[in-house]
């Protein structure tokens, strides 16, 4: 198991640029298997899901070739379909959940597609019922041993229908697309998501000669092709890793300029960190956080009752940042109520902070009630374990904000998520260490 060990309470300045998209880059490398031509994609985080993403496209018979760092050519025109019921793929494919997402693309071409129930972050239940729904309506059979817990779909040929989602799933409606692009006549989806990262997911298909009408919206309109054919994309900057060095800027009391972050793309971001008092400026296509010398208060609403920030499907507040949010309250003046709908499980980190001197109530398993201390107490450097990707990353800021030396454990779930994340923080002034 590896180790951050961070020597805390030191102020960073300059600049750092957010990697390619995580979210996005587990949709886009799928959707490579939708055509037998050539894509390039760019901006591919180097990060440990995408990677074993990479490799798995690999062992399906994907020709893959590195042309830079950040930048792959695929070429699916050889696909091993026996690879996806053997033992190595069952193995392969419980380790990432994003594997989820090539279901969609080998049912539509090859007409059958399956997975191993997927693995991922320890953050509560994560239901595929939005998938395997989608498809069933698009004319696949649906089989599941739960000897193995392993999925199966499988059709002649998908046609069109009109379908709405229970839930507006951002991995379910891209697996769902996928598969509608190549299927007979026109599909319907209601109650899509329509995330940034969904809407990169549809132009692309669209460049390689997909019919996708809607994007943007909570309803698209797919009308089916035979065929697609090769394209090149470029990812968006990831905004969960913008979101994050907002809040180490606050935490740490620094300066820091967020370089390239496609504010369009951005959504409430930047106004969610406003809420906590902190100043969130836009120059250019950059942000630019000032040193908070004296601190940053916490708005309450009109009528003076507490705030209370949530999470929602887009435009709401993205669920990925809650846990960064909850951090930075803790060195806020004021109180705030963080509510995370959509995990059970997510906010039970905060024992650590607690164990770190942070003063926050945990109402139940999806609503905490945090009062900061305003800096007049500093956390306290602890020793430490990163649950998931999210938490490991607040818990890395805590600990860049605590006097004294702190230890990360199990920090290969923070490189699940972010790129060489210890040497980009040492390049803006981190006192960071991998043990």
């Amino acid at each position: 198991m590896k180790t951050f060990k961070i020597d805390g309470g030191h102020k960073l300045k300059g600049s750092i640029q957010p990697q390619g998209a995580k979210n996005e880059a587990l949709q886009i490398l799928c959707a490579i298997l939708l055509t037998p031509e050539k894509v390039v994609i760019n901006n591919i985080p180097d990060i440990v899901d995408v990677n074993k993403l990479i490799k798995l496209l690999g062992k399906l018979g994907v020709k893959i070739i590195k042309l830079a760092h950040g930048s792959y050519q695929f070429q699916a025109d050889n696909i091993n379909l026996k690879y996806l019921e053997s033992p190595e793929f069952k193995e392969d494919g419980r380790g990432l959940r994003g594997s989820i997402m090539i279901v969609g693309p080998l049912l539509a071409r090859f007409g059958k597609g399956y997975i191993p129930k997927p693995g991922g972050d320890k953050i509560g239940r994560r239901r595929l019922d939005t998938h395997f729904e989608g498809f069933i309506k698009l004319g696949a059979k649906f089989r599941y041993s739960r000897e193995d817990q392993f999925y199966g779909v499988e059709a002649k040929k998908l046609k069109g229908t009109y379908m709405l989602l229970e839930e507006a799933s951002v991995t379910g409606t891209a697996n769902i697309v996928m598969a509608a692009v190549l299927a007979e006549g026109k599909t319907t989806i209601y109650n899509a998501a329509c995330e940034p990262y969904l809407q990169q997911l549809c132009k692309m298909l669209n460049r390689m000669g997909a019919k996708i009408t809607g994007v943007g919206s909570n309803k698209l309109v797919v009308e089916g092709v035979d065929k697609l054919g090769g394209t090149e994309h470029r990812m968006l900057p990831d905004m969960i890793e913008i979101g994050s060095w907002i809040g180490l800027a606050a935490m740490t009391k620094s300066e820091l300029t967020i370089t390239n972050v496609s504010w369009d793309d951005l959504g409430l971001i930047p106004n969610v960190f406003r809420k906590l008092g902190i100043t969130v400026e836009r120059q250019g296509d950059d942000i630019h956080v000032p040193a908070h010398t004296d601190g940053y208060q916490i708005q309450s609403f009109i009528d003076g009752s507490i705030l209370t920030i949530s999470d929602a499907p887009w435009p709401g507040f993205t669920p990925d940042l809650l846990s960064i949010i909850l951090v930075v309250a803790t060195q806020a003046r004021g109180s705030v109520l963080i509510h995370q709908k959509m995990f059970e499980s997510r906010l039970f980190f905060v024992d650590k902070l607690i164990d770190m001197g942070a003063k926050i109530i945990l109402c139940d398993p999806h609503r905490a009630t945090v009062i900061g201390h305003d800096f007049k107490s500093t956390l306290k450097a602890t020793t430490m374990t990163s649950p998931d990707i999210r938490a490991g990353v607040s818990l890395l800021i805590a600990a860049l904000s605590a006097k004294g030396t702190s230890i990360i454990h199990n920090i290969e779930q923070i490189d699940r998520g972010y790129e060489r994340i210890d040497e980009r923080l040492r390049a803006i002034g981190a006192k960071i260490e991998r043990i």
